[in-house]
This record gives structure tokens, C-alpha cells and sequence, in this order.
């Protein structure tokens, strides 16, 4: 179904964890700014509050002489490098540090077309199992979401059932979440690559207590449930509109026993939940990216590197929202050599695997 838009990764990632098990109490972990202090550094040309010299110049670069651009600077930073979105009327220039690179956006005003990276590209979100008082270490990764854009305003949502048997990093066969357990978010990339055939470039992996920081420091997470569902006979979640807090948010995308399609609807709710937040995040505006991806880096753990995030997550601003999909991989139930309980993808799912090789579901 080529259904919802997909507008902003940052609120992807925060919504990474869904896994077995009884969360922690929700802690609270603030989002910071840039380390840098910025100052507001007017040019004959260019103008740009908010920003250094440096950025200030790298922005004046891409008008190419112009006069009278005013524009403003939105600070942040991903992992150790600073990151900034540059403003100006319907244009976009984005930016990495320390020294100021511009590394892509889109500019109507000038007439150019959106440089974003060319598609299609693909990023796995991983939800660790982790409980609020572990490391990622050694960890399951249970939830799986292949987010993908095309590079022509098309992209998807893949979710990935995790008991799918799959080869693991180092050798040998078990269920597709252990991959994280034996190989870290590199091994689970490489077994995710061999089942689907997607040329994945990197990915985020998140725990319970990343997820709740998220979440909370977005304030929670605007649903439109589809279906009451009733977490561990614990909370009943009824449908309809609202907010969820962080600890609602989290047994959300984590029941799958009251589901009629067990750890598949979980997946599809988990995917769901995605997309309603990043339509959230679109309404918002591009000015928050930079914002999101400091809260995200302090919660989270990732091998992309600031540039690669930026464009990617950007480049969801720029979809068709008839251009982008949903879909779970999922399949029979089968029994392996060694007595597990696991699951054999079917046809559809392989299909929708090719499918998805442009980038768009």
C-alpha cells in the first residue's frame, strides 16, 4: 500500500524499541544544543542569524554572490560533529562541521534541484531489548525497520519479524534478532542485508532507556490508533487520537500477545507508529532536524556519520506522499534443526524484497 508520508527520520529513530518484557521506570535525559556558541555575523551579501563566520560564508557560497539573503541558522550536533539547517524563505541549505560544509538542501529560489545524495538508500532502525539498566552489549535486536527513499520522492517502511531464520555474522543460522547479540549493529546490518538483499548503509540502535529519553524530550508521540489493545493485562491502550507519554509509547510498539497476528502486527504497529510521528515531525518543519538529531545521538548509538544523517533524514521532506509504503516481512511458522520455533518467509514478503530495491514500497 503506497499510503502516509514519511517526513522525518529523527522521529524514526526515537521510535526504534519494541521488545519483550517489563520497561524500567522512564528517565529523564535532556536534550543539548551545539557546544559551540553562536553569533549573528552579517555579510554585505548574506546574513544569517545565528551562525559563525564560517557557516555564514559556506551559506553565502551556495547564492553565489547574491544580495539581500537573510537567513537563520538551527543548530546541533551528531555524535561529536555539529550539524546545522540554514533557513531562508522555502530554502534549505544544511550543513556539517567544525569547519562548515555544505553537504546538501534544496533551493527554490534559485532554481536548482535538491541535493539530498542520489538513491536509493537504505537505513536499519534497530530496538534493542536493552532494559533501562543494561548496555546494548550482547543485547537482542528486536525490532527491525528498513527505512528506504528512492531519490525521486518515493520511499517506504519494511518491517522485519524478528524469530525470521537468517544467517548469522561469523557463520551458522539462528533467529534474525540474535544477529545483534553475536555481531553488534554491524552484524545485524549484514544478516538484514542477506535475507533481503538490500544494500543497506548504516544503521541506529536504541534500548528502553534511549526510547523513553526520546520520547520524552519530544514531548510524546501524536497516534491515531487503529485498534484497543491491552499490554501484558497491565494498561489498556484504547484507540482513537492521543498523545502517548513515554512509558505508554514504549508498551505500545512492544504488545504483541493481545495482537491476532501475534509479533507480525507488532511489527506492522511499530512501523505504524513511525510514520504517524514523522508526519508529526513534517508539521513541525525542517527547523527541528537539528535539534532531533542532538537528542537522538545522546540516546542512541549509530556508524553514520553526521553528513549521511543529515541528507538522509532531509530527504524525507522531499517525498510524495503517495510515493511512499508500509509493509512487515513475515511468513510460516517452521521448526529449526535445533528445536526453535521460528520463521520461514513466504513469497509475498521476498517479492515485496525486490520491490523495494528502487527505494520505494
Amino acid at each position: 500500500m503506497r499510503t502516509r508520508a514519511v517526513a522525518a527520520l529523527i522521529v524514526v529513530l526515537a521510535l526504534a524499541a519494541g521488545c519483550s518484557g517489563d520497561p524500567e521506570p522512564a528517565s529523564t535525559v535532556a536534550a543539548t544544543s551545539a557546544s559551540a556558541t553562536p553569533t549573528q555575523t552579517p555579510t554585505p551579501d548574506v546574513v544569517v542569524e545565528g551562525a559563525d563566520e564560517q557557516l555564514t560564508a559556506a551559506v553565502a557560497e551556495v547564492y553565489e554572490g547574491k544580495t539581500g539573503i537573510t537567513a537563520e541558522a538551527h543548530l546541533g550536533t551528531w555524535k561529536k560533529e555539529k550539524v546545522a539547517v540554514v533557513t531562508s524563505g522555502d530554502d534549505v541549505t544544511l550543513a556539517v562541521g567544525p569547519t562548515w560544509k555544505v553537504v546538501g538542501g534544496w533551493w527554490p529560489s534559485l532554481d536548482k534541484e535538491p541535493q539530498l545524495g542520489k538513491g536509493p538508500r537504505f537505513v536499519l532502525v534497530i530496538g534493542s531489548d536493552a532494559r533501562s539498566d543494561e548496555s546494548l552489549e550482547g543485547t537482542r535486536g528486536d525490532t527491525l525497520q528498513i527505512i528506504g527513499v528512492d531519490g525521486k520522492g518515493g520511499g517506504g517502511v519494511m518491517g522485519l519479524a524478528r524469530d525470521i531464520w537468517a544467517p548469522m555474522p561469523g557463520g551458522g543460522k539462528a533467529k534474525l534478532n540474535a544477529a545483534f547479540a553475536f555481531g553488534g549493529g554491524k552484524g545485524q546490518v549484514s544478516s538484514v542485508k542477506e535475507v533481503t538483499g538490500l544494500p543497506i548503509e548504516g544503521y541506529v540502535v536504541t534500548g528502553f532507556k534511549g526510547f523513553k529519553a526520546i520520547v520524552k524530550g519530544n514531548d510524546g508521540v501524536p497516534m491515531d490508533i487503529a485498534k484497543t489493545l491491552v499490554f501484558l493485562k497491565k494498561q489498556t491502550i484504547k484507540k482513537g487520537k492521543r498523545t502517548l507519554d513515554a512509558k505508554t509509547a514504549l508498551r505500545y510498539v512492544r504488545e504483541r500477545k493481545s495482537l491476532p497476528d501475534g509479533d507480525f502486527g507488532r511489527s506492522y504497529n511499530q512501523g505504524d507508529m513511525l510514520l504517524q510521528a514523522a508526519v508529526a515531525a513534517r508539521i513541525s518543519g525542517v527547523d527541528i532536524l537539528a535539534k532531533e538529531m542532538t537528542l537522538v545521538s545522546k540516546n542512541a548509538e549509530s556508524d553514520m556519520s553526521a553528513e549521511d544523517v543529515l541528507t538522509f533524514v532531509a530527504s524525507f521532506y522531499k517525498l510524495d506522499p503517495g510515493k511512499v509504503g508500509h509493509e512487515v516481512a513475515k511468513g510460516g511458522f517452521g521448526t529449526s534443526s535445533d528445536g526453535q520455533s521460528i520463521v520461514v518467509l513466504d513469497a509475498d514478503s521476498k517479492a515485496n524484497f525486490r520491490k523495494f530495491r528502487d527505494g520505494r514500497l
